[in-house]
């Protein structure tokens, strides 16, 4: 552990609100990646990959977040400084920094498929203005696109570790827009896919149902917000088809399950490409289904619109808890979507 680093698991704040910041201080105007719930002065937020950035002038900032589930990171000037493990109202303050510009930025680590957090603010004595980034993805997926027990060091983990091992800035999609230097949004739930979700579960519900919720554990839709991204990577499959039917769902046999999930697949990208046709989309999927990602991409690029892209990746080592993507499967997934990203003519512009 770095010097500069606090592990905050017994020394945060806990409080039914946040304290108030020193006087001479003022809250910074934010830059927030993510999908979010404005709430007066507090930012409400469940999805996977949320990120709070503000920029300042001085020697100090002050971060004041709350939640009963989440793990963040707060970095200044890229350098983590702090790591925020503890439930409840958490108000640290960074000082000692040298005199001039800074940037600070919380990232969300967890996912929380139900419940989040709040985030109540940065404060500095002189607050500068947010940027954002001309770049702008997103990515939709399951587990795999939310860092699920990434950070782990074997398959075997409890649920509490699942959790605790989860980075989603680490996962494929932020690392692909770190590279690009791109803002991300990241609308992923674990076990979930296209029309099936794992084994079977939750048969009411797949990704697309509550891809346009405001927070995933909760039925309200999103409030229009302005994000146009330039692209969208969708990797959803594997919970479809990663485990066997079971007596009593709807598909008489997988044939059926595969015409279902290119029927729900093609008409969901086309509900996305209605709301952003300024976007170009990546559909990635493992070989052992990119078979039907193909055709769909095939039916979409046989309308009109910008071209579809089909994206395959092989076998991972799966070393992450239950057998998910290790930090370094998800290093040469986003070399994949990096390469493929190059070869689309005039994304960016």
């Amino acid at each position: 552990m770095g010097r500069g680093l606090v592990r905050l698991a017994l020394s945060i704040l806990l409080a039914a609100s946040a304290p108030a910041p020193a006087a001479a201080q003022e809250q910074l105007p934010v830059h927030v990646g993510g999908r979010v719930v404005a709430e007066g002065p507090v930012t409400r937020f469940g999805w996977p990959g949320v990120y709070f950035e503000g920029r300042f002038s001085g020697t100090e900032v002050t971060v004041a977040v709350d939640s009963a589930t989440e793990h963040f990171r707060l970095l200044v000037d890229g350098r983590e400084r702090a790591l925020l493990t503890k439930p409840g109202t958490a108000r640290l303050t960074v000082a000692g920094l040298a005199p001039g510009a800074h940037t600070v930025r919380l990232d969300k680590l967890t996912e929380s498929q139900e419940g989040g957090g709040r985030f109540l603010g940065f404060w500095a004595a002189r607050p500068l203005p947010a940027r954002p980034r001309a770049r702008r993805i997103e990515f939709i997926g399951d587990s795999y696109s939310a860092g699920y027990g990434n950070a782990a060091h074997g398959r075997a983990c409890t649920r509490q570790e699942v959790h605790d091992l989860t980075d989603t800035t680490r996962a494929f999609g932020p690392l692909v827009a770190a590279r690009l230097d791109a803002d991300y949004r990241v609308i992923a739930y674990s076990g979930f896919g296209i029309v099936r979700n794992y084994a079977g579960g939750v048969p009411d519900l797949s990704l697309p149902a509550i891809y346009d919720r405001a927070i995933p554990g909760e039925p309200a839709e999103a409030a229009a917000d302005g994000w146009r991204p330039q692209l969208i990577v969708i990797a959803l499959g594997t919970n479809d088809f990663s485990t066997p039917l079971r007596a009593g769902e709807r598909w008489a046999d997988q044939a059926a399950l595969r015409a279902d999930y290119r029927a729900r697949y093609l008409a969901f990208v086309r509900r996305l490409q209605a709301r952003q046709p300024q976007a170009r989309f990546i559909l990635l999927g493992h070989e052992s289904f990119f078979a039907e990602v193909a055709r769909v991409a095939a039916a979409l690029n046989r309308g009109s619109g910008r071209p579809v892209a089909a994206l395959r990746h092989g076998d991972l080592e799966r070393t992450g808890c239950d057998w998910h993507p290790s930090l370094a499967d998800h290093r040469a997934l986003a070399d994949l979507l990096n390469a493929a990203i190059a070869r689309l003519d005039g994304i960016w512009d």
